[in-house]
């Protein structure tokens, strides 16, 4: 009888390890303590204008940790020679495949005969999402990013992640395949909320529904499916990790979809105020494990009105960055701050833990 209870409490501590290892996040992977809340700051769109440079550039003296560049755009070779004097800066790739503004475009790298999927009348990238699903086939985009990855080294640039524009790589698995292939081959890491994704997948939620009742077609109590590149989320997480990637617990890509109310006739000082305190209210819902949180912070000149049409919060995010106030909410509350750089630096030394 002792035996059979001796033998039992061994499977329990087994099976209670294991979950245990299960639900380790990739923060303690990575060599963080259990239950911190780790975050990459992020701004996107480094290259697509001087004012977006500006604005990356003022926001890596605030709270932000990291960056990315659109290698297909005009104002990369300006993005470089602040990279060349700040040689520690956290830059990764934002591959391109869209150009979503009307006046202001550019094109595939590639070239429009190796890719003429990517292409519209004019020549450059599809505006949407929807015109790359529809138009684009999966070798064309292994095409395009290959040769975006290639012109950044060639220009001197070392990325220290890749992530995507609009999204664009996650619309297809077949487009998302290529993208993490190209991470995994190349040992770049790659932006993946490979974890529990448990911000991420209740904003995703919200938004489905304040979509669904926009249209009137949302029903209390309905189901709402995870979008795609959830489904296997997990799954992918762990390949990932697997062959020597670092991996996100979760993904905070919300400010976009804020919407001040009449902020055109706002005051700087409200429109910092607006964005502070919704930074603050979503990072604290955060759960432990690594996070990244996405923006576009500009600092808009008078002419990039005529790039679009989102000066006002594009200076929002920067505003909120460099707020003291939520530099103080981060530290009082624990948060660790990092960068892409050091996630794969603790990935590399983490070897082959699980």
């Amino acid at each position: 009888m002792k035996k059979i209870i001796v033998s039992l409490l061994l499977v329990v501590l087994a099976i209670a390890h294991t979950y245990a290892q299960q639900t380790k996040t990739y923060a303690e992977k990575l060599g963080w303590p259990k239950g911190a809340r780790v975050l990459i700051l992020h701004v996107d769109d480094a290259g697509m204008s001087h004012d977006s440079n500006e604005g990356a550039e003022m926001a890596g003296q605030g709270v932000a940790t990291s960056t990315s560049i659109m290698i297909p755009c005009p104002w990369v070779s300006d993005f470089k020679k602040y990279l060349d004097k700040n040689p520690n800066t956290d830059a990764g790739l934002h591959l391109t495949l869209t150009s979503e503004w009307n006046n202001y475009r550019w094109g595939p790298l590639a070239g429009k005969q190796a890719v003429p999927g990517l292409v519209d009348k004019e020549g450059c990238f599809p505006a949407a999402v929807v015109g790359v699903y529809f138009s684009a086939k999966p070798d064309e985009i292994d095409k395009e990013i290959r040769a975006q990855l290639d012109r950044a080294v060639s220009m001197g640039i070392k990325p220290t992640h890749l992530d995507s524009h609009m999204g664009t790589l996650f619309a297809k698995d077949s487009f998302l395949e290529k993208y993490l292939k190209l991470g995994i081959e190349k040992q770049i890491p790659v932006m993946f909320p490979g974890g529990d994704d448990t911000f991420f997948r209740s904003e995703a939620k919200a938004a489905a529904i304040a979509d669904l009742k926009k249209q009137g077609k949302y029903v209390e109590g309905m189901t709402i499916p995870d979008s795609t590149p959830l489904v296997k989320a997990k799954e992918t997480g762990a390949m990932l990790w697997k062959n020597g990637l670092p991996v996100l617990d979760d993904l905070h890509n919300s400010s976009y979809d804020w919407v001040m109310p009449d902020i055109d006739n706002k005051t700087d000082k409200e429109i910092q105020k607006f964005y502070t305190d919704h930074y603050i209210e979503s990072i604290g819902r955060l759960s432990p494990g690594l996070t990244m949180v996405i923006m576009h912070c500009t600092n808009p000149s008078e002419s990039f009105k005529n790039i679009c049409n989102e000066s006002k919060k594009r200076k929002g995010d920067l505003m909120a960055m460099m707020d003291p106030r939520l530099r103080k909410f981060l530290k009082d509350n624990g948060f660790i701050l990092t960068t892409w750089r050091e996630v794969m630096e603790r990935r590399v030394k983490a070897g082959n833990v699980e």
